[in-house]
């Protein structure tokens, strides 16, 4: 058998699947070639499977709404998010705590969801993610809060993130001014924290042995599958090109064009 014929039988033969969304199954409004027929492939080979993203903005429903208007209908339960992972790992570090929040309703949803108020005086912690109220003062809100002892936490530590035709800043940039204002360095809770991955193989039911992850960026998704043994795919059809892959120091197990080889 051709190698590349195995490598896909490999993917295959998986039972569970955690594919990331940005650059994996759309880029801005415009669904990527397969996306379709990947879903409906998984659904017909009764596949266990889970969107992770590390984008913070929109709750699991508005994701399910999203590619239900792209054309691909995904129920709410199928998707996990940065912010989910963060008002976890912040419940189980300071149950019923406060928070300062700059980031889309999707993230303070989620912090309320697990028993946290929204404090902009002297909160718990700086949570920052991505969303349109970042601006100025918010920064300038958020490094007297740190400084005045405020535990500063990252929903990813992406620094850019796939949108249509270009690049925008993602947490990792926008979380930067306040690092480098007060000295503290903050703690991501997305991919690769191996935490984000513990939480995708819960919330799938399933073991890393039987898992694959699918991801468009080496700097995440491949290395949280490397750090946490999961078997990886990178697709080419977001950020990484297969010429970046040398500058790496892991590697993919698998690499292919996009999600539209995987269906047989």
């Amino acid at each position: 058998m051709d190698p590349m014929d195995q490598g896909i039988e490999d993917i295959r033969t998986k039972s569970a699947f955690i594919i990331d969304m940005d650059g994996v199954v759309y880029h801005g409004d415009h669904l990527l070639e397969g996306t379709k027929e990947f879903v409906a492939w998984m659904r017909r080979e009764n596949k266990k499977f889970l969107f992770l993203t590390n984008s913070s903005e929109r709750s699991p429903v508005e994701l399910s709404q999203k590619l239900a208007r792209l054309g691909v209908e995904v129920e709410s339960e199928h998707f996990y998010t940065s912010a989910l992972a963060t008002a976890s790992f912040l419940r189980t570090q300071k149950p019923g705590g406060t928070a300062f929040v700059i980031g889309d309703p999707g993230l303070m949803h989620a912090l309320y969801d697990a028993g946290y108020t929204m404090n902009n005086v002297n909160p718990d912690y700086v949570v920052v993610g991505e969303g349109r109220s970042y601006n100025l003062e918010a920064i300038e809100r958020g490094v007297k809060l740190v400084l005045e002892g405020a535990r500063l936490i990252g929903t990813n530590p992406d620094l850019n993130g796939p949108v249509e035709g270009s690049l925008a800043p993602a947490c990792g940039a926008l979380i930067a001014p306040i690092e480098l204002a007060t000295g503290k360095k903050a703690y991501f809770i997305g991919k690769p924290n191996p935490l984000m991955m513990r939480h995708a193989l819960k919330q799938l039911g399933a073991t890393r042995e039987e898992t694959i992850i699918i991801g468009d960026r080496m700097d995440t998704d491949i290395v949280a599958g490397v750090e946490t043994e999961i078997e990886t795919v990178l697709v080419l059809s977001g950020v990484t090109a297969r010429e970046d892959i040398a500058r790496f120091p892991y590697a993919p197990r698998h690499v292919l064009g996009g999600v539209y080889e995987i269906p047989d």
